[in-house]
């Protein structure tokens, strides 16, 4: 029976899941961002948030407890260096999911997942825009004043 088992179990029996989901953390944290399968980008945000959250605390405790998940000590060097400092602000929402079109070889579902505070073109939008000013043409076009006299109007008015 099934009864309160609700992560998905992707197809796979728990070593081999577990081995799957400490590498693919590997490489979010390294590369910053990953494309895989929607099934599996849902798994890996639930294994890996609460390993960014443990990281915001540098203990000795802290650090074992991630490498025991991540088994990778690059990784693991990684997250607490530079990952860390960059998220402590944030209460929770370390990644974020985006699909992508589907596959095309069997036509599964994919999706991109990435760590939020390390998208360059998201801080970039996000950053203050430096104020221009710049003259439009009416304005740079020299005023005109009232128009001259015509010719007939001076010679009426010299006699």
């Amino acid at each position: 029976m099934r009864h309160g088992k609700k992560f998905n179990h992707l197809g796979r029996k728990s070593a081999h899941r577990k081995a799957m989901l400490s590498n693919m953390a590997c490489s979010l944290i390294e590369h910053k961002r990953i494309v895989t399968t929607l099934a599996k980008a849902k798994a890996l945000r639930v294994y890996v948030e609460p390993l960014v959250t443990k990281s915001k605390t540098d203990t000795t405790h802290s650090r074992r407890t991630v490498f025991s998940y991540l088994k990778n000590k690059d990784a693991a060097a990684e997250l607490f260096r530079t990952v860390a400092p960059k998220v402590q602000t944030r209460q929770g929402g370390y990644t974020r999911i985006i699909k992508l079109p589907n596959r095309l070889g069997d036509n599964a579902e994919m999706a991109m997942i990435e760590l939020v505070d390390f998208n360059d073109l998201l801080l970039a939008e996000a950053a203050p825009k430096k104020k221009t000013r710049r003259r439009s043409k009416k304005s740079a076009a020299p005023k005109t004043e009232a128009p001259a006299p015509k010719a007939e109007d001076s010679a009426a008015e010299e006699e």
